[in-house]
């Protein structure tokens, strides 16, 4: 997958809050591991590998135009990483100076005017571009006008350096806003600001967050890891990263209910080319509906 033919970012709105799907890159990941005990022929139907088995994958973003905050939700990879990093997950976000950044001027701001940084965790696709390696190589905030909000628990996980999740969390995407002081630490379900909520969705990693946008009666909800493709509707349709399976399982259950009774918006971070859809309350289990 490339990046032509991508937008750079697409809007839509919510009640009265408008809200832009940014385009930060590409990555590909292995596709056994994205869709865990699912087979190879169920999953393949819906994202064909490359020869290397790795899926295609957006690195999507979100910005929310709430009514007293612009709220950048992930921040997709950043930078920093070097050339044998990029090809094994074959990474495409180059940009001034990633992709996110072009992406937020597309949309009609500047990453100057981010008021806050909402991280769903700490995972390197997720969190990367926190933090920028300028060019003198100092790795820098990106956002250094910005609040930044996670689950405490998340932050504290990501620090533990355990040798099963040391690999995703690295540490220069996340230490240098400890130490700029700009982190704003949530726990459990947490208004961030009029109109945008953090929702507890454990399962991928135990503090894991989704967020959901309300505005005059309509819902929108940014899945992150929880679903991170349409093709993950299924309950059963699980990564193979999640630590807890079982518990990812509950969340989307609870997650569907929600969405079906609300008729909530859900937006896929990691679908390469689905950015939002409704559930179909006439479909046998989860899955869109027509536009």
């Amino acid at each position: 997958m490339t990046l032509e033919g991508l937008p750079l970012s697409r809007s839509t709105t919510v009640g009265s809050i408008r809200m832009h799907a940014l385009e930060a890159g590409v990555l590909q990941l292995d596709g056994g591991a994205m869709f865990g005990s699912v087979p190879k022929p169920l999953w393949e139907r819906r994202i064909p590998a490359d020869t290397r088995n790795r899926i295609p994958l957006a690195m999507r973003c979100l910005l929310v135009e709430a009514p007293q905050a612009l709220v950048l939700v992930d921040t997709g990879l950043g930078n920093k990483e070097n050339e044998k990093f990029r090809d094994i997950y074959g990474v495409a976000n180059r940009g001034d100076p990633t992709r996110l950044e072009d992406a937020i001027r597309h949309a009609g701001f500047q990453p100057s005017d981010i008021d806050i940084v909402l991280n769903t965790h700490l995972h390197f696709d997720h969190a990367g571009g926190n933090t920028f390696r300028d060019e003198t190589g100092e790795v820098r905030v990106s956002f250094p006008n910005a609040r930044h909000v996670v689950q405490r628990r998340e932050l504290d996980f990501a620090r533990s350096r355990n040798e099963r999740i040391r690999a995703s969390y690295l540490a220069h995407n996340f230490e240098p806003v400890v130490k700029a002081g700009l982190w704003d630490l949530v726990e459990g379900v947490a208004e961030v600001t009029e109109g945008v909520r953090v929702l507890p969705t454990p399962g991928h990693i135990p503090f894991h967050q989704s967020v959901t946008i309300e505005s005059e009666g309509q819902v929108a909800c940014f899945l992150a890891d929880v679903c991170p493709t349409s093709a993950h509707l299924p309950l059963a349709w699980i990564m193979g990263y999640d630590l807890e399976p079982l518990v990812t399982l509950e969340s989307k259950r609870g997650l569907w209910k929600r969405a079906l009774e609300e008729d909530w918006l859900l937006v896929f971070e990691h679908d390469p080319r689905t950015p939002w859809g409704r559930l179909d309350p006439s479909a046998e289990g989860p899955a869109l509906r027509a536009e």
